[in-house]
């Protein structure tokens, strides 16, 4: 890893926002670095309210929507709740569909299958709702690039609005209503909202309309939360205070699906990194494995005692799911290595026989090993269909844009991406990618970065830093957890390997001061030669705390050692 330390802010910054607060160097060091520089953003930051969300009437077409919504109330008209397949796309479903419940019993819902239709709307989806006398489908997580779909949709007298956060492409598809804040016509002021939050836009307007406010939402925010935290989007403005009230909602009154999730796994007070590794990987476990429908019936299950059962099978979808992404990834790291592909700039591996439902926890595991941008693929019908990983800076949307030549379809972000190509364009495809990437991206980024926010020495850290830390949360891209560096450590002589297999590493460090610090380092077990013998060591790691029979105590998590 290369470790960047963070410019140290204006000093005179500093100074008002730590005169104004009543805080340490340190806080307000942290704070100025997120953009908080006076009392009133610290108080916003530290005290997220409902009342800092945006009108959701602001977000273009937004009256459009609602508008034809009211009218299919009014004319008691078959209203269809369609939406992706992963946990943005399902949670966005389950909001949608729960609240439109609670004004009519015309409403359904539909999930494309990961296998036979693909991401996103599919004619299959359209013919469904055709012959099932749907006039109306609202499309959440997807929709923003099927304009063929949505022409034929028109044909067969179905309107469409479409909820969606990816980027556009050149056109607009021509629905009712496209709620996308990503759309360049469109001036809402938080661009970064998921395929959720944008449904939640939308059911905050259709309420505001029927006189009531956001307060009177906050049940439905543990499903925003958990979108939030599992498509990995900024966690700042708008998401941060959704999120904030969504872990509120999972820690004192979830619905029984989430509720059910959080009994079997037998975990109390959840944050938002518990959301991301224990909810969310249930919940997308449903569509990768079997369908996603099974996580939408999960999620709107009103009776505890029947989403309990429910949630045994996405358990054991889970289970599932584990087995096959280890086994996959064990397979495509062979591969590479029997190719001599380690070396390249980019990662791209392909098995017709791996299963579709986890390449892209295969592709960020790939991406976590050699660090490079990752493609990994397999047989989908007639074509191939891939995930897509990218590294820290790097823009793999733009890479993939570049190859579009060889390329059926694509969509996604800067960091993550889907694609299907045919047989025969695979490797052609395969040296354009490397090639564009070649010449694009900067060598450097090849290297992991740990981005270090201060140094600081072992003394200064206490309980009234770490409980002020812990106030910073919830912790996401935009307002990561604080990593902080102290430069000539020494283990106190008892270090060692932990762990079943021995690949973590504990000790006790310490300075030339009194202070004396609990540390465990995850995964970083061979490094155990760097704290040995008492040599001097610089350590970067972040503030947390241990509990155990029933004590809590501060402790160090290693991020990384260095001689």
């Amino acid at each position: 890893m290369r470790w960047t330390l963070k410019p140290k802010p204006d000093k005179f910054k500093i100074k008002a926002l730590k005169e104004a607060l009543q805080v340490d160097d340190i806080v307000a060091t942290l704070l100025v670095q997120r953009g908080i520089e006076t009392y009133e953003a610290a108080k916003t930051f530290f005290r997220p309210s409902l009342d800092d969300l945006h009108n959701p009437f602001l977000m273009k077409d937004m009256d459009k929507a609602v508008n034809r919504i009211e009218l299919a109330l009014k004319n008691d008209e078959n209203i269809l709740v369609y939406g992706d397949y992963d946990v943005d796309g399902t949670t966005a479903v389950a909001l949608m569909s729960s609240y439109l419940r609670s004004l009519t019993d015309k409403v359904a819902t539909y999930i494309p299958d990961r296998y036979d239709e693909g991401y996103g709307i599919s004619f299959q989806g359209i013919d469904f709702a055709h012959d099932n006398e749907f006039s109306l489908i609202i499309a959440l997580d997807c929709g923003i690039k099927a304009l063929d779909k949505i022409d034929y949709a028109k044909e067969k007298g179905i309107d469409f609005i479409i909820c969606d956060h990816h980027r556009p492409g050149e056109r607009i598809p021509n629905a009712v209503a496209v709620l996308d804040p990503k759309r360049e016509d469109c001036t809402y002021p938080f661009k970064e909202l998921c395929g959720c939050g944008v449904g939640f836009k939308l059911i905050s307007a259709l309420a505001e309309k029927r006189g009531y406010s956001t307060e009177d939402l906050i049940g439905y925010l543990d499903l925003v939360a958990t979108a939030i935290g599992a498509d990995i989007v900024p966690i700042v403005g708008e998401n941060r205070v959704m999120s904030y009230f969504g872990l509120q909602v999972i820690n004192s009154n979830p619905r029984p699906g989430i509720k059910a999730i959080i009994a079997e796994v037998k975990k109390e007070q959840l944050t938002i990194t518990d959301v991301v590794f224990i909810i969310a990987p249930r919940i997308n476990a449903a569509g990768r494995m079997k369908h996603g429908n099974h996580a939408v019936t999960l999620l709107t299950e009103t009776d505890f005692n029947l989403a309990a059962q429910y949630a045994v099978d996405i358990d054991q979808f889970n289970t599932d799911r584990r087995e096959t992404d280890q086994r996959i990834t064990e397979e495509a790291l062979l591969l590479i290595e029997k190719n001599k592909e380690q070396n390249r700039f980019t990662t791209v591996v392909y098995n017709e026989q791996w299963h579709k439902g986890v390449i892209g926890i295969v592709a960020s595991r790939l991406t976590e090993t050699y660090y490079r941008p990752t493609l990994v693929f397999t047989k989908s019908g007639e074509k191939l269909s891939a995930s897509a990983r990218s590294v820290k800076g790097f823009d793999v949307y733009n890479a993939l844009e570049a190859c579009s030549e060889y390329i059926e379809q694509f969509g996604g972000h800067k960091y993550a991406a889907g694609l299907t190509l045919l047989p025969e364009n695979y490797n052609n495809f395969k040296e354009k990618f490397e090639a564009v990437v070649k010449e694009t991206i900067d060598p450097k980024l090849l290297t992991p970065e740990l981005t270090v926010d201060l140094e600081i020495d072992l003394n200064q850290i206490d309980g009234r830093l770490y409980r002020i830390l812990k106030q910073f949360a919830p912790f996401g891209p935009g307002n990561m957890t604080p990593v902080f560096m102290t430069k000539n450590v020494k283990d106190t002589g008892w270090g060692k390997c932990v762990g079943e297999d021995k690949s973590h590493l504990r000790f006790t460090a310490t300075q030339s001061f009194d202070t004396k610090l609990v540390c465990i380092g995850f995964g970083l077990g061979d490094k155990i030669d760097i704290i040995s013998g008492q040599k001097p060591f610089n350590v970067a790691y972040t503030i947390d705390e241990n509990q155990w029979n029933g004590n809590t105590s501060m402790q160090l998590k290693i991020k990384d050692l260095k001689p």
